[in-house]
Formats: structure tokens, C-alpha cells, sequence
């Protein structure tokens, strides 16, 4: 059995309050009156809240934050089809499900981020009532993709194998640096990325040709598919078959479609494209883990206009770009950022169209902090 271990936690800024002006007692003199005194102003109290609170955990804190020890005879393992405000939706071993909220201490722990819970968390909770719930403990975390919103990570989906970057051939437009970042933070989170292009009906598939190969030159997978005509859903369905997957994009690529094209039946909802401003609109609101019939799980995400990357030290965002290796060996300074400093190999190499102009103006938008296009 693992030892327990006594940890302080930092309460969450939003549980903090201003402090109050005390005035004691003692202080007080005639010329004082109660109804002088300004509002939040109090005479006696405790003053400042509690800013910690220690909790026990099992084993030692690490990457994956810290495991609270719990009572798990009282509880029931389970996993988090999709979140709820502050709460979840989670599906027990069983089959059965369960509408939970989360536990306060839960919130507290996960200082770092935007939510605790996110749909394909494994969780320990506790049944409250009939088909009601309290998570008690969330259990480290494997697969993940995150990105950044407001300084704190947004963890989109937790333990899943592979993350289907779903792009469009035609409206959206297809963003190249948008391609880039989800490539970084899958490798950042541990999970095999692949490519698909959908709409391919809709457009020339030469047209295609330039970023398909583009990539698949690089190692990855690429599929061409249509959720309309059924184009290429035969492979798509094969790779996804045994695989638990995130499917992440632009809002209005079709993800939700092609989830429907690869299980008839599933019946998610889906919308359009603006044709005034050529964006998707938002029709998947919260990250949604849905189960296949021939096997696997699939993760439907809420598409995003915005990726910027979380916990990338720069030192090592070239190691995410591979075609840079044949070349950083060579530049004539060590440390070379590629960016800026003469006798850069890497640079040389893009001017000699052996490195993609695209991939190096994602990775210098990057290294700037540049997340828009």
C-alpha cells in the first residue's frame, strides 16, 4: 500500500477575500461611534482566512498533481463522459451513470487549471442518492491535450491514445499554424496525433495534395475523408476501432458530423458555417466521451478559434518540429533559437526548401507567442 502523506494546499484565488481593517476593542474611545465605522470594518474576528489546508494523499506529489487518499469502500470507480458546470456526468463500471458533483477539495487541488474534472477522467466517487453522486478523488492522468486560456491550462480530454486533428478543405479556411500546435501539445501530452481532412467533396483533392504530403512526408498520418459522401470513413472508422480518440479542431470543420458518418445512429447535433465571416459556429458546448459499437471511444470537443500552447519550454519546442534534427547539429552558435541568429542551419535549410516555409513560420509564431492564424 502506498504511504500516505500529509501535503499543504494553496486555496484557489478566487477563495480568497480582501482583508478587513481590524479595530480592537481596546481602541475604541468615545469619540467612536458604531455607526461611523465604514462598511467591512468589524471589531472583533479571525481576520485573514485560512490560505492552505493540509490534506493526505497517497504517494508523492508529481507531473500528475497529487492523489487525495480516500475511503474507497464507500466508493464506486468510474469515468467522466462529459462535465457539468461544477459537476460531471460520470458512467460507472457497470454501465450505469451517475450525475456527480465534484468535491470542494477537488477545486482547490487543481489550482493550475481551468476545470477539475474533464471528460475521460477515471474517478473515485461516492453514491449520494438514486443516480447521484459526489467525486471524491480524480486519478493521474495519462493521454491528455491542453492548451492555455487566461494564464491557467484548459485540459480538453484526459486518457485517451490518440487525439484525429480534424481540419477542412474547404470553409473554415485551413490554418496550417493551427495544425502545428495541436502536433506540439499532442506529443507535450503524450498522445499520437493523425490528420484528417474533411469536406474533400467539396473541393479538388490535388488541391490537397501540397498539405497532405507536406505531413505525411513528416510521419503522420493523413486522411482524406467526407462525412457527406463517405469518403475515406472506411479507413477512418479502422483507425478509431479499439482507440479511445479525441477529435479536436475549428468550430465547423465537422467533427460531429464524422463521428455520425463512422456510427449511424449516433445523431449529434451539428451546424454550419458563417457565411459572412467563413467561421464555425459552436455546436458542441462540453468535451462529450461517447462509446463505439465496433469498439473504442471517441471524444467530441468544442471547437476552438484559438490554441495557444501550454508548458512548452522553448528550449524544447525545436525536439516537436523533426524536421529540424538533420540540421541543428549544424549552426554555427550553440543554443542557436533559429530565429534571429546568423550561421542558423535551420534557416539555411528553409531558404533551400528543405524544411516547409509554413512549418517554420509556425514554429517562429510560437517562439514569439504569436497563437493567431
Amino acid at each position: 500500500m502506498a504511504k500516505k502523506k500529509k501535503i499543504r494546499v494553496a486555496f484557489r484565488k478566487n477563495r480568497q477575500k480582501k482583508p478587513r481593517r481590524q479595530i480592537r476593542p481596546q481602541q475604541l474611545d468615545a469619540s467612536h461611534d458604531s455607526d461611523e465605522l465604514q462598511a467591512g470594518e468589524r471589531i472583533s474576528g479571525k481576520g485573514d482566512l485560512t490560505r492552505y489546508r493540509t490534506i493526505v494523499s497517497v504517494g508523492n506529489e508529481s507531473e500528475q498533481g497529487l492523489v487525495r487518499n480516500v475511503d474507497e469502500q464507500n466508493c464506486l470507480r468510474g469515468r467522466v463522459l462529459t462535465p457539468r458546470g461544477a459537476g460531471c456526468l460520470v458512467q460507472a463500471e457497470d454501465g450505469s451513470h451517475y450525475d456527480c458533483t465534484v468535491r470542494q477539495l477537488l477545486w482547490t487541488m487543481a489550482s493550475q487549471e481551468r476545470t477539475a474534472v474533464v471528460a475521460g477522467d477515471r474517478v473515485l466517487f461516492r453514491p449520494s442518492g438514486q443516480g447521484q453522486g459526489v467525486v471524491e478523488r480524480i486519478e493521474p492522468r495519462q493521454g491528455t491535450l491542453s492548451r492555455q486560456v487566461r494564464g491557467r491550462q484548459h485540459v480538453l480530454v484526459a486518457n485517451v491514445d490518440q487525439v484525429l486533428i480534424v481540419l477542412s478543405a474547404v470553409d473554415p479556411p485551413l490554418k496550417p499554424g493551427l495544425i502545428d500546435r495541436y502536433l506540439v501539445s499532442a506529443a507535450r501530452g503524450n498522445v499520437h496525433p493523425v490528420l484528417c481532412i474533411n469536406k474533400v467533396d467539396l473541393a479538388d483533392l490535388s488541391d490537397m495534395t501540397p498539405v497532405a504530403g507536406r505531413y505525411a512526408q513528416l510521419g503522420y498520418e493523413v486522411v482524406l475523408a467526407s462525412a457527406q459522401n463517405s469518403y475515406g470513413i472506411p479507413r477512418l472508422r479502422h483507425l478509431l476501432q479499439g482507440k479511445e480518440t479525441c477529435l479536436a479542431g475549428q468550430s465547423g470543420v465537422g467533427k460531429s458530423s464524422l463521428i455520425n458518418a463512422v456510427q449511424p445512429g449516433m445523431e449529434l447535433k451539428t451546424g454550419t458555417v458563417s457565411v459572412e465571416t467563413r467561421k464555425g459556429r459552436h455546436t458542441t458546448t462540453n468535451a462529450r466521451l461517447l462509446e463505439l459499437d465496433f469498439g473504442g471511444w471517441v471524444v467530441d470537443t468544442p471547437g476552438v478559434r484559438q490554441f495557444e500552447l501550454w508548458d512548452v519550454p522553448l528550449a524544447e519546442l525545436e525536439q516537436h518540429f523533426v524536421e529540424f534534427g538533420p540540421f541543428r547539429g549544424e549552426c554555427q552558435f550553440r543554443g542557436c533559437s533559429h530565429t534571429h541568429e546568423s550561421g542558423c542551419a535551420v534557416k539555411r535549410a528553409v531558404h533551400r526548401g528543405f524544411i516547409s516555409l509554413s512549418r517554420f513560420d509556425s514554429y517562429y509564431r510560437i517562439r514569439t507567442g504569436d497563437f493567431m492564424g
